[in-house]
């Protein structure tokens, strides 16, 4: 196949849509027409928004990333002993991790939120009383909220961690015990060691999810990036700009996690089998998109 038969495999290229219609809108919004003249975009306000942040957008940024960060570690940490207990060969230690899979999997995030926080407190099972840990003060909603958001992110990392060991040879853990190695022991030198691999990529888009998933943390009157913006907005009768600069610093957040995702991610592909690359290219991973496919995978080598 010629290069430019392979050139038809690419997938679609949104980015250019995505900031052109994003141009467009700050034009119209800016310049108005004759029917709506009267509706002007603030830019002082949006630029001093993006630009120079006070101390209540610094604020809400900081908590969104705090509380991304462990409430994805107690994610990962739930999902490996979870796949671990789903390939137990004890089946009441399977049955209640595919039952907390389940219900976590199966429930909306929000529903899981104000019950833990509002319905579990309503009943007086958790009281989510104010915890100080070396001198700083956590709100017991902000604890609602990381437990939630760790024990949702669990279910979802549980297969994919799963997924990864099983993705490596049987063999690889029959020589491991062969060597005299426990099953606690061969799980933690030789089979997660190599799950890595195919597990680092799919935890860090859920890591790309949960920054943007804090925003429904406002239901429990978090202050997080999102909520900080709703306040402003209803100080300043500037929701259109308000809330743009909001989705900007998602935007920013997460793209600086996708360089730092594609580094992690190169850092793991080395010595890895046909590896030659560290995964997608920045531009698939921040836009989608496919590469393009090798000519001989579509017309077998000819």
């Amino acid at each position: 196949m010629t290069p430019s038969r392979a050139r038809q495999f690419r997938g679609p290229r949104p980015a250019f849509g995505l900031v052109g219609a994003l141009l467009l809108t700050l034009l119209v919004a800016g310049c108005g027409s004759k029917a709506t003249s009267h509706a002007t975009f603030d830019w002082s306000a949006f630029t001093s928004s993006i630009f120079t942040p006070d101390h209540l957008i610094l604020g809400g940024l900081y908590l969104t990333v705090i509380i991304s960060v462990i409430s994805q570690a107690i994610g990962v940490i739930l999902g490996v002993f979870l796949a671990l207990a789903r390939t137990a060969k004890a089946a009441p230690i399977r049955w209640i991790a595919s039952i907390y899979i389940w219900v976590f999997r199966g429930t909306p995030l929000l529903v899981q939120l104000v019950f833990f926080y509002f319905g579990v407190g309503a009943v007086h099972l958790w009281g989510w009383d104010p915890i100080t840990i070396l001198g700083l003060t956590i709100p017991g909603a902000i604890q609602a909220g990381i437990f939630v958001l760790g024990a949702n992110e669990g279910a979802y990392m549980s297969e994919i961690v799963r997924a990864g060991i099983l993705s490596i040879d049987p063999g690889q853990m029959e020589a491991a015990k062969s060597l005299g190695m426990t099953y606690g022991q061969a799980m933690r030198r030789i089979v997660l060691p190599q799950a890595a691999r195919v597990i680092i990529p799919p935890l860090g888009n859920e890591f790309n999810n949960m920054l943007k998933t804090t925003s429904l943390l406002f239901v429990l009157g978090i202050q997080e990036l999102y909520e900080t913006f709703v306040i402003k907005q209803g100080q300043n009768y500037l929701p259109f700009e308000m809330y743009l600069a909001c989705a900007l610093w998602f935007l920013l957040l997460t793209t600086i996690w996708g360089f730092i995702q594609a580094r992690i991610e190169r850092q793991f592909a080395k010595g890895a089998p046909g590896a030659t690359t560290g995964g997608p290219s920045l531009r698939q991973r921040l836009f989608g998109g496919r590469p393009a496919v090798e000519p001989s995978l579509v017309s077998g080598g000819r």
